[in-house]
């Protein structure tokens, strides 16, 4: 039925109809002698193919299809289109009742009309048709009006529901913001001083430097938390100044306070749109930060090579030489990063190495 509805068009439906009232016409007029008659009920049901656009017209000019053969498809199926058209009831009632007379007694049946007991039997079988297109018609545009108004309230639904769920996103980012900003902005700044306490208190050199790592990796997850929080309280209500994000000049500042033994291979590669390179940045962090919390002991290697077209960054790690600690995780952080690479038309795939160790491979167009 659907493909059906999808090849057929109102142009075919007006000739199928324009058919069928021919054949009505012919029928008649094979039994009966007719002479100028014929073209003027012919004019008649070649209006219909314009019954779209002039409903009325096309009545009037079908007509005389009822004033000379009777009860005929043609005038019935103009005093439809006329109903599915119309908000006039008075005048859908007089063109009931004319189209009614016409087909009472069609021209030529006799000289006089008869006064007898059938008249009433003669009118009701002209008025029963052309009533029925009336209210047929009129149904039809009913339906099609309650149709629009049901997709307009349908419409007007689906927008409230929106409108609740913008709201009720908004209520949730401002609690996120406060929850950033009143707990993990005051713990990360709490390992911040301790951290800077210890780098200044101790003697020992490598316990200095693991403090100064722990306080440089604080303050600059706070700086991000204030950006973030600032993002999440504009709760999209207009442009937010986001924070200066993060290029490929900073990887290898990045690999080198990752806190783990890791190596940075770039190579010749043209200039990148700004997201591509924020999406390559990101997924070193986030690989480097899986390589610290899963696999302790472990190198890490970072390439960035230009081949095929695009980009190819391929984070590699070695496998874990100390005893895994498990950690909190939301084991989100690579599917964040593969939709992000879906967003760009790259890819990421991630998968173990036949060593033990883990292997993400990112690629994007360039």
């Amino acid at each position: 039925m659907n493909r059906l509805r999808r090849w057929w068009r109102p142009w075919l439906t007006d000739a199928v109809l324009v058919a069928v009232s021919a054949l009505d016409v012919w029928f008649v007029f094979l039994w009966v002698e007719r002479t100028w008659d014929v073209w003027l009920v012919g004019a008649g049901v070649l209006a219909l193919l314009l019954r779209r656009r002039w409903p009325m017209a096309v009545f009037l000019a079908t007509l005389p299809v009822g004033l000379f053969i009777g009860p005929a498809a043609a005038p019935l199926i103009a005093l439809f289109t006329l109903a599915t058209s119309t908000h006039r009831r008075r005048l859908l009632v007089v063109a009931t009742a004319v189209l009614a007379t016409c087909m009472i007694w069609p021209v030529g049946e006799g000289s006089e009309y008869p006064l007898d007991s059938w008249i009433l039997a003669d009118a009701a079988y002209a008025l029963a048709p052309a009533a029925a297109a009336a209210f047929l018609g009129q149904f039809v545009q009913v339906r099609r009006e309650l149709s629009a108004r049901l997709v307009e309230i349908t419409e007007a639904r689906e927008h409230e529901q929106l409108m609740a769920t913008q709201k009720v996103l908004s209520e949730e980012r401002a609690q996120l913001a406060r929850e950033m900003h009143d707990v993990v902005s005051h713990q990360v700044s709490l390992i911040a001083v301790r951290a800077g306490a210890l780098q200044v208190s101790t003697a020992d050199a490598e316990a200095k430097e693991a403090a100064g790592t722990i306080r440089m990796l604080s303050v600059r997850t706070l700086d991000e938390l204030r950006h973030m929080v600032n993002v999440l309280r504009a709760g999209g209500s207009g442009p937010t100044d986001l924070a200066p994000q993060p290029t490929l000049a900073q990887l290898a500042d990045l690999v080198a306070g990752s806190g783990i033994e890791a190596g940075l291979r770039i190579g010749p590669h043209p200039d990148l749109d700004p997201p591509v390179e924020r999406a390559i940045y990101r997924t070193v962090q986030e690989s480097l930060t899986n390589v610290r919390k899963h696999a302790p002991g472990a190198s890490a290697e970072v390439v960035l090579v230009h081949e095929n077209g695009g980009v190819t960054l391929t984070v590699t790690s070695t496998a874990p030489t100390r005893t895994t600690v498990p950690l909190p995780s939301s084991r989100h952080g690579l599917l964040g990063l593969h939709q992000r690479a879906t967003l760009l038309g790259g890819t990421l795939t991630w998968a173990a190495t036949p060593d033990g160790g883990w292997c993400n491979t990112l690629t994007l167009p360039a």
